[in-house]
């Protein structure tokens, strides 16, 4: 699911030496430019002017599981109660400095070089900051801050999370390998492992019943689910239901799944139509037992609020500067074009349900993964827009147009080394996650 509103602790420090009014007066705009943004703030509006009164915040921050922590640099402080601050608030720190009429009198605030200041000790103290310079009410203001701050509670929300992988990836499918330990020490990411054959049997064991909730919300969406061989149909939506469960049960963020051959060998069905229900559900679900690429769609869906696809670039045209994104079925409904047909379908090689068919939707994309490429741990970025087009391929599978040349595009690709699994989301939320990779100490790859 997606993380809950962010928890933002606020400090306004001040120095009473300066113009006190007009300091409480920057203040409050500031305050409530804050309250518009859809965060918990933690704190008063208030100017703190020494130690003492620091110290009297503190309880109500450390209290609470903060996302990040704001300070007003309101006017001029030393650093001493900022390096106590971000040494006492394990939280993502953030200042904000406010600009100021250059008079010809006195500085009435001289904001910034207090944030200059206390950067300067919080450095040598190993604590970094995000910064903001801006006026109190700056509507580029609240939209950074609100950028940081959920950055901040994606981060949190990866802490100690647990993700379920199903198999093993297939030979020669490198792409699809993971470190376990390096998803432990980078993210907080735990992964439980479940022999393929173990779960493809506990799913056997479940009564048939099960299928019944999944069937009937799928009749709603393909007008065609009858027609397809209905055992086969019924054993993919088992599939969904014992993933569910787990997820539910245990709190998984994501499931990775080895879907062939061993659910078409063993079984008698495609895991494809589970994983776009996980999908749809904001449980995201990858086949290949792709750990990486399910971890991606986690952070994507929570940077953007909504639905993933884990998706294979399996067509360019470098005449038209257009790609194309598919796989063989796994896309949530609320991406499809509903301008164009949507059914259910079989797996275009085994010729098995159940899968989703149809189109995307046209609109603004964001593509990301996290990758391996070169032996370096990097989050590769790149923004297109999803055109109206028909369906390229059976399954799910949308056209889209790159930011920047098709031919560049994929120069790009190529030498990076990316692997053959993105993630996209609709909207541009690259902001977001290039403060999550900086929160995460991950180097950022723009493709476009």
């Amino acid at each position: 699911m997606s993380v809950e509103r962010p928890c933002v602790g606020v400090v306004a420090l001040g120095r009473p030496t300066f113009d006190v009014p007009y300091a409480e007066e920057i203040l409050a705009k500031a305050w409530q430019n804050l309250e518009k943004l859809d965060v918990e703030l933690v704190g008063k509006p208030q100017l703190l002017f020494d130690a003492e009164a620091v110290l009297a915040a503190l309880p109500d921050l450390k209290a609470r599981k903060l996302d990040m922590l704001l300070l007003l640099q309101v006017t001029f402080t030393d650093a001493t109660m900022t390096v106590e601050l971000g040494k006492e608030i394990d939280a993502p720190l953030v200042m904000w400095s406010f600009p100021e009429a250059s008079t010809g009198g006195r500085l009435r605030l001289n904001s910034f070089c207090g944030v200059n200041l206390a950067s300067h000790a919080l450095s040598r103290n190993d604590l970094g900051i995000d910064y903001i310079h801006d006026e109190p009410d700056s509507t580029a203001a609240r939209e950074q801050l609100m950028v940081l701050a959920r950055a901040g509670a994606v981060v949190n929300d990866l802490n100690g999370a647990r993700m379920k992988l199903v198999g093993h990836h297939p030979d020669g499918f490198d792409a699809c390998n993971f470190k376990a330990e390096q998803l432990k020490e980078t993210f907080g990411v735990e992964v439980d492992q479940t022999p393929i054959l173990d779960f493809i049997n506990e799913v056997k064991k479940l009564p048939d019943s099960v299928s019944d909730a999944p069937y009937e919300r799928r009749a709603k969406d393909f007008p065609n689910l009858s027609e397809l061989d209905q055992d086969a149909t019924r054993k993919t939506l088992k599939v969904y239901s014992k993933l569910r469960q787990d997820a539910d049960d245990k709190g998984y963020k994501g499931i990775a799944v080895r879907c062939w051959p061993d659910f078409f060998t063993e079984y008698g069905c495609a895991a494809c139509g589970a994983l776009a229900l996980l999908n749809e559900d904001h449980t995201p679900g990858g086949c290949e037992a792709d750990m990486l690429g399910v971890l991606t769609s986690v952070v994507l869906q929570n940077a953007s609020g909504g639905s993933v696809f884990n998706t294979d670039l399996v067509d360019v045209n470098i005449e038209d500067d257009t790609i194309v994104f598919w796989h063989c079925g796994q896309a949530p409904i609320d991406m499809a074009d509903r301008d164009q047909p949507i059914q259910g379908t079989i797996h275009s090689n085994r010729k098995l349900p159940l899968l989703s068919e149809f189109a995307l939707k046209p609109g603004r994309i964001t593509v990301a993964r996290f990758s391996q490429g070169h032996e370096k741990l990097r989050l590769v970025l790149a923004g297109a827009e999803m055109i109206k087009a028909p369906l390229a391929f059976s399954g799910t599978a949308g056209t889209a147009k790159p930011d920047i040349p098709v031919a560049d595009f994929l120069d790009r690709m190529i030498s990076e080394g990316l692997e053959h699994h993105t993630a996209l989301t609709y909207g541009d939320h690259r902001p977001v996650l290039r403060a999550i990779a900086k929160r995460l100490g991950i180097e950022v790859v723009e493709l476009t």
